[in-house]
């Protein structure tokens, strides 16, 4: 009879890349290495569907050769709701798409399969070496696998850790990955009221700046067609995000309507100082912390790690050598960090009490502000056109920050 070492051996299989994790990051990673060429596994524990308000910007359908079709509503206004209640409305110059995470994630895994990545469902367990110090993957079971299911051994060059905020990937390569912090997020996907109803409107997003609903973030409902979002996130771990979500709906005409799944998960709230593990590791998406502060937006932010992750990838299989890695993280924080930084800070100060939410929210009426915040979510930059409407735009916050502006 062979041993069991000896049994897996017989089965080891290779690829270039193995890509754990299947949502937007691992997905359009294992895609974009698949189109190069290299053999990819695209590994996803599968059943499980993220909570998401699944709002992306009209430059994620361009950037990633996304059809319309995936989306199932546009958003054409974006309401704040201030802690006494108080609505200003955003109007969109153009719209906002949203989509459904349950199909949209599918649809991109799918196109991975369609590139040549290999699809496998199962967990990642365990990240060891080899005698020769070649990477071998252990898979474990999928939860409808059943018990007892033995161990896959996948040798590889690189593995690229897409698993999400809590990344087993990260926490087994990364150093520090554990330290990193995060708001809970929850939200109940439920059917759709009638437009109207309850001034319930299918083309426009609701964020809620309550600590009634949120003590620390915010709650939302955001429309997805024949059905709709309606989410709270909170690092707060004592505060009750069902109750919250309980209040809401039945603030807003919500509560009888069909429950059509529930959902939770972590979102981090700052960038890993790493995202590689010098040798054979990189990480993408929520691995890597990549989402937005402030905002918890992640799908674009996801899907372009995971194109960087696999640019890197692509020029470490070519090359060997493993400072190309390291290209990753430091072409994302060049384009990006310094809008991080700034909603970092802008979440840390107006987000720690109602009366600063108050007078943050009295802020989103200013047409400067407006006009920026929309340039900026829309483009993915910052607005260096417009230098005037940045210098009105700072003497006013400062005037809310001393607190001579009236709250409106």
């Amino acid at each position: 009879m062979q041993s069991e070492t000896q049994q897996h051996s017989s089965e080891v299989e290779h690829f270039d890349v193995v890509v754990v994790g299947g949502g937007p990051a691992g997905a359009t990673a294992a895609r974009e290495l698949a189109q190069q060429g290299r053999s990819v596994l695209l590994l996803d524990r599968g059943g499980r569907i993220k909570p998401c308000g699944g709002a992306v910007p009209p430059i994620l359908l361009k950037e990633f050769e996304v059809p319309e079709t995936q989306l199932v509503a546009r958003a054409h206004c974006a309401r704040m709701i201030s802690p006494k209640s108080t609505p200003v409305d955003m109007p969109i110059n153009g719209f906002v798409g949203m989509v459904d995470r349950e199909h949209f994630d599918e649809w991109l895994r799918e196109r991975a399969d369609q590139a040549g990545a290999v699809r496998r469902t199962g967990v990642f367990k365990k990240l060891e070496h080899d005698p020769d110090g070649q990477p071998v993957v252990l898979i474990g079971a999928s939860a409808h696998d059943g018990a007892g299911a033995e161990l896959q051994r996948v040798t590889t060059r690189l593995v690229i850790g897409a698993d999400g905020a809590r990344s087993e990937v990260a926490r087994q390569s990364i150093p520090g990955a554990e330290d990193i912090p995060f708001v809970a997020a929850y939200h109940e996907i439920v059917r759709s009221p009638e437009q109207g109803d309850h001034e319930f409107d299918g083309q426009r997003c609701d964020v809620y700046y309550q600590g009634e609903l949120s003590p620390d973030f915010y709650a939302w409902i955001f429309p997805h067609g024949d059905c709709t979002s309606v989410g709270v996130g909170t690092a707060n771990k004592g505060f009750s995000m069902r109750a919250a979500i309980t209040k809401l709906r039945e603030r807003t005409g919500m509560a009888d309507n069909e429950t059509i799944r529930r959902e939770g998960a972590p979102i981090p709230l700052k960038t890993l100082k790493r995202w590689d593990n010098g040798r054979d590791v990189l990480l993408a998406g929520d691995a890597a912390g990549a989402v937005a502060p402030a905002s918890g937006e992640g799908i674009y932010y996801a899907m372009l790690t995971g194109r960087l992750a696999a640019e890197a990838a692509e020029a470490f299989c070519r090359t060997g050598n493993p400072r190309a890695l390291k290209q990753s993280r430091k072409r994302f924080m060049k384009a990006h960090g310094r809008v991080f930084w700034i909603l970092g800070i802008m979440q840390r100060f107006w987000y720690n009490s109602d009366k600063r939410r108050e007078r943050f929210v009295s802020i989103c009426r200013d047409p400067d502000v407006q006009e920026l915040t929309w340039e900026a979510y829309m483009h993915k930059r910052l607005v260096k056109a417009k230098p005037m409407a940045h210098v009105r735009i700072f003497f006013k916050d400062m005037a809310h920050l001393l607190g001579f502006a009236p709250v409106k």
